[in-house]
């Protein structure tokens, strides 16, 4: 089986709007086994005005649903993350170590709200990086005004950010012009992750293996592999792309 690794997932049970209790979460790991998923880095929201999760007590949530994974042999390694809902809070937030980035890495997964306009978004990516960090947007298809202008994506990449695409929206479940959007992402090799993005188990799973034959189909299996593992690997050991 083809093996993938999730830079991006809802997890961590009670935390957010992803999994709600520990069967549940249990339930899902057991779905990303069955599609080839190894490594897992558990990304609960952290937004502005919430009750967030600590990166202390992220890494006790972590450490406890691996354990219980462990002993129903799911033989999945889990990571701690943060999906950071970008805001003024943001930049002073990573320097005082109040997020978590991805595994621990300079990695950072950033998400904006869908009508950012591009300018708003080029900031932020420039405030995150003047923090020291390396950008990765999460889900890039859903702002609208990047998806009216494609070109932007690049400019995007150039400045040093990398992309992150939700594997459903490369299977046409947000509609044929999102499908479009992304595939002309990774014809030009604009996309670094593809990821799960998963909520629950039944229509946000943690399902990659289908996109993944998708993809290494239709745009080649060497970045296919660089897309699902390769660049995820680099993650989680703190390498440069």
């Amino acid at each position: 089986m083809l093996e993938s690794i999730d830079i991006h997932c809802h997890i961590m049970p009670g935390v957010d709007d992803g999994s709600r209790d520990v069967e549940t979460s249990l339930k899902m790991l057991k779905i990303a086994e069955k599609n080839g998923i190894t490594h897992i880095i558990l990304t609960p929201h952290h937004k502005p005005m919430h009750h967030n999760v600590s990166p202390q007590h992220n890494e006790v949530y972590k450490d406890k649903l691996q354990q219980q994974a462990d002993e129903l042999g799911i033989k999945v390694k889990l990571y701690s993350g943060n999906e950071i809902y970008y805001s003024d809070e943001t930049q002073t937030e990573l320097e005082q170590g109040k997020i978590c980035t991805l595994a621990g890495s300079d990695y950072v997964l950033v998400e904006f709200h869908p009508t950012n306009p591009y300018k708003a978004i080029h900031n932020a990516i420039y405030q995150v990086q003047a923090a020291g960090f390396i950008p990765i947007i999460a889900h890039v298809e859903r702002y609208s005004d990047i998806v009216s202008h494609p070109s932007y994506v690049e400019e995007l990449v150039n400045m040093g950010c990398l992309i992150q695409v939700n594997a459903s929206s490369i299977m046409g479940k947000y509609g044929f012009g999102i499908k479009l959007f992304v595939k002309k992402l990774l014809k030009n090799r604009l996309v670094h992750f593809v990821a799960t993005d998963a909520h629950d188990t039944k229509t946000r799973a943690p399902e990659l293996l289908e996109c993944r034959s998708y993809v290494d189909r239709k745009y080649g299996e060497s970045y296919g592999k660089r897309i699902f593992y390769d660049n995820p690997v680099a993650v989680l050991n703190n390498e440069t792309l």
